[in-house]
């Protein structure tokens, strides 16, 4: 059996022990808070860590923890989701469109609950209009409506993909208008139609989301202060001019402002993606590992 991340459940690992079925760790990584956790439960993790077969893990601090709670490491491989490809329809169909929007598009991606209310206080300090167009999509699905109905109690004209059907040329041309990607597997469109993005998850202790899918977007990313869950890709992008770190959802305005009304746009997009093109190969040296252990 192949696991992967994070999903080590101790009663699958007993289970399938077992059995006498050999279980794997793939694409690891254990956060330094899901680390504290766990060894607060170490009577019950450490035998589930310590019970897989082998576990190649994402970062090199990824494999300190994994090792620390007693899982085998036998490689750092990188991240396989460096390896996952854009869908290209939806990067053409943005890639037709964007030539016909007036402004720069600023997409907060991922936004979780509570973060929305953050920006919508934030936007009140902005001088009107704003010098981007604003598309909000939702981490969660079933909060689509709620968070429409936020924007339309602020008193913000609301624009839904979801009622566009097929003709996205209805992208309202007003600034003052909120688009809300309130559809489900078009990351890549919204990705590919944003000139810069707002990392979800980042902007209250929630330990943010994977800005990588963002970068082979060409899409360059501003991160709050709370980036745990993906500390260790977030200081990558960073370090390598993909993303950049603000410290408040106030100051992620402002450099949105910035970005909007210089030259350095198309400087920023390409670095993006030769950040997500420079450390893929995962997927490959995983499969040679599996196909080596099997």
């Amino acid at each position: 059996g192949v696991l992967m991340e994070t999903e080590v459940w101790p009663n699958l690992v007993r289970a399938a022990c077992s059995r006498g079925v050999p279980l794997v760790l793939a694409n690891a990584r254990l956060s330094e808070l899901s680390f504290q956790q766990a060894m607060r439960w170490s009577w019950l993790a450490r035998p589930a860590y310590s019970a897989l077969s082998a576990v190649w893990a994402q970062t090199e601090e990824d494999a300190l923890r994994l090792r620390a709670i007693g899982a085998p490491v036998q490689a750092v491989l990188g991240n396989l989701k460096f390896d996952a490809r854009p869908d290209d329809a939806q990067r053409q169909r943005a890639a037709q469109l964007r030539p016909g929007l007036k402004r720069p598009v600023l997409m907060f991606a991922s936004s979780r609950e509570g973060e929305e209310a953050l920006l919508l206080k934030a936007l009140q300090t902005l001088p009107q209009p704003w010098p981007f167009d604003l598309l909000i999509v939702p981490r969660h699905p079933q909060r689509f409506d709620e968070v429409g109905a936020l924007l339309a109690g602020a008193g913000y004209s609301v624009w839904r993909r979801s009622q566009a059907g097929d003709d996205l040329s209805l992208w309202p041309a007003s600034a003052g208008t909120v688009r809300l990607g309130d559809s489900l597997g078009e990351m890549a469109l919204y990705y590919s139609l944003a000139s810069f993005a707002l990392l979800g998850g980042s902007f209250l202790p929630l330990g943010g989301q994977n800005l990588i899918e963002a970068a082979a977007c060409g899409c360059p990313v501003i991160v709050g202060p709370h980036t745990f869950n993906f500390s260790e890709v977030a200081e990558r992008a960073i370090e390598e001019g993909a993303a950049c770190r603000v410290s408040d959802i106030d100051y992620a305005l402002r450099q949105a402002c910035d970005w909007a009304q210089d030259a350095q746009g198309p400087e920023r997009s390409r670095r993006a993606l030769e950040f997500a093109q420079r450390h893929r190969g995962s997927a490959q040296a995983t499969a040679e590992r599996l196909l080596a252990w099997c």
